[in-house]
């Protein structure tokens, strides 16, 4: 039988403590009630299925690492969303590095996309601006809002037993992060909201 059951989070710390006693299947059960989670995270940040498999493998492995560590056990989802937004961040971080280049000669010169590249540039900076402004949220609210976006969806009852957060309180608590994502995002000075709807 299931040692962790959907409705009952209180079956988390338990799971965790087995596993950390060496046994294998509690940590398959660990792996398999969250997995999802762990998934839709990284892919909220719009990154390759490629890379949402590292950044998945890297948050197992580090779970892993530290899993004698967790003063709550039982909060355990929340220690994984938190990591792999973390993570999911380093790897976007990476991979959308740029180096800005004035020099115009290494450009193909029939190519008319590659000369107005400032289009790239600015579409760049407006999303490093956007994640910016993100990154100012508290842990909780940044992770709530990439569960809320992610795809696929889960539903109140899995978020609020991943984030050990009461259902009734997702709500008002997206309405708060988003109004106070909104006001950061003007801080950085861009103008259009419409990629703030969760």
């Amino acid at each position: 039988m299931s040692l962790a059951r959907a409705d009952d989070i209180s079956s988390v710390e338990p799971l965790v403590r087995a596993a950390l006693s060496g046994d294998d299947s509690s940590w398959a059960e660990l792996v398999d009630r969250f997995a999802n989670l762990v998934w839709s995270i990284a892919r909220s940040f719009g990154l390759p299925e490629a890379d949402a498999a590292d950044v998945s493998q890297t948050v197992w492995l580090r779970l892993a690492e530290h899993l004698s560590e967790l003063e709550h056990p039982e909060r355990v989802g929340g220690w994984l969303a938190t990591t792999t937004r973390r993570e999911s961040m380093r790897v976007k971080r990476l991979a959308t590095r740029a180096v800005p280049t004035d020099d115009l000669e290494f450009l193909p010169h029939g190519d008319q996309r590659a000369l107005g590249a400032e289009e790239p540039l600015l579409r760049a900076a407006r999303n490093g601006s956007l994640w910016h402004a993100f990154g100012r949220l508290s842990d909780r609210d940044q992770t709530l809002l990439l569960v809320l976006i992610a795809d696929p969806s889960s539903s109140y009852r899995e978020i609020s037993e991943s984030l050990d957060m009461p259902i009734g309180s997702i709500g008002p608590t997206r309405a708060r992060a988003l109004a106070t994502l909104r006001r950061f995002v003007e801080a950085e000075g861009i103008s259009s909201c419409d990629t703030l709807e969760v």
